[in-house]
């Protein structure tokens, strides 16, 4: 990394925000493109490549969303990641970029893989509808940036993350993924004195999860020391039901009421725990606990809140 150029897409969003940051401690050259490069248009994209020249490109560009966003508006995150995924690489390409660093998501393997999930479980089995498109997006960008290193001999390399959370999540609603809406639900049931809270479904399907920073300190080991057309699975390694990752919040949160299941609500893929054990024997190990992310993770949620209100943070 000493002395590269690295372009950071998508560094607005959490994913990016937390490469930027760990990559500040690298001693190396940080590229960011401003709003007006909409990564969906390819001239935008060629243009912004030709001028800068990046010696390596980290992908974590994406329309992202929980079930609601997925299931709703699926022709956007189909439309949009492929795009994304499809501009960026081949515009690396033609600049010849050194090295790309594709980032997907667990959510590309099959509803039903066995757990937990190796590499080589990818297109094994029916995806889980409830984000199917997006999975798709995904594993297009996969089999582009693995068609281009046997094509081209592009040095492009892919890794997916568990589900992630931390600071610069997205808080929206609608839109969110299920740790920040459950801080969201919980904090705002507290302030408002409520006695309950629900939570989509039935509560027990499992899921993994990962803190972003601990996935920005893998990225830059795979950026330094990964070269395989084979994608990376990036995890902690643990799983824990819906309803007790809800319950954790609360505790986090101060929320003291009761938490309800809402079971005519889809549940999503029964359990989702990947198997990171090639990425561990390169010696990396997550460092953040869920507990202490999760409070690293509220309290960034009260500094946006009070940002938005004008108001001094309280201490979570």
């Amino acid at each position: 990394m000493a002395g590269k150029s690295v372009y950071v897409a998508g560094h607005r969003g959490m994913v990016g925000q937390a490469l930027v940051r760990r990559l500040e401690q690298e001693d190396c050259r940080i590229l960011t493109a401003e709003r007006s490069v909409d990564l969906r248009e390819q001239a935008a994209v060629r243009g912004w490549f030709a001028q800068h020249r990046p010696d390596a490109v980290v992908l974590a560009a994406a329309r992202v969303g929980g079930i609601m966003a997925n299931q709703t508006r699926p022709g956007e995150f189909l439309y949009d990641n492929i795009a994304i995924a499809a501009n960026v690489i081949e515009a690396a390409r033609q600049q010849e970029t050194s090295k790309l660093l594709f980032l997907g998501s667990s959510c590309i393997y099959p509803k039903f893989a066995d757990q937990p999930i190796a590499e080589d479980a990818l297109l094994t089995g029916p995806l889980e509808p409830t984000n199917e498109a997006y999975a798709i997006a995904k594993i297009a960008g996969i089999k582009l940036a693995a068609a281009y290193r046997r094509q081209y001999g592009c040095d492009f390399i892919s890794a997916m993350p568990t589900n992630l959370y931390g600071p610069g999540d997205n808080y929206d609603a609608d839109s969110s993924h299920v740790i920040p809406a459950l801080i969201r639900r919980a904090h705002h049931a507290k302030a408002a004195g409520e006695d309950s809270i629900a939570i989509w479904g039935t509560g027990t399907p499992r899921r993994e999860f990962l803190h972003v920073d601990d996935l920005a300190d893998a990225c830059v080991l795979l950026l330094e020391n990964y070269s395989d057309e084979q994608h990376i699975n990036v995890g902690s390694g643990k799983d824990l039901p819906i309803g007790q990752l809800a319950a954790l919040v609360a505790r986090v949160v101060g929320f003291t009421g009761r938490i309800d299941t809402d079971p005519s609500k889809p549940d999503g893929t029964p359990r989702k725990l990947m198997d990171s054990a090639r990425l561990s024997a390169m010696g990396w190990a997550p460092r953040i606990a869920l507990e202490d992310g999760l409070r690293d993770a509220y309290a960034a949620f009260l500094r946006s809140e009070a940002r938005g209100m004008g108001v001094t943070p309280p201490t979570p």
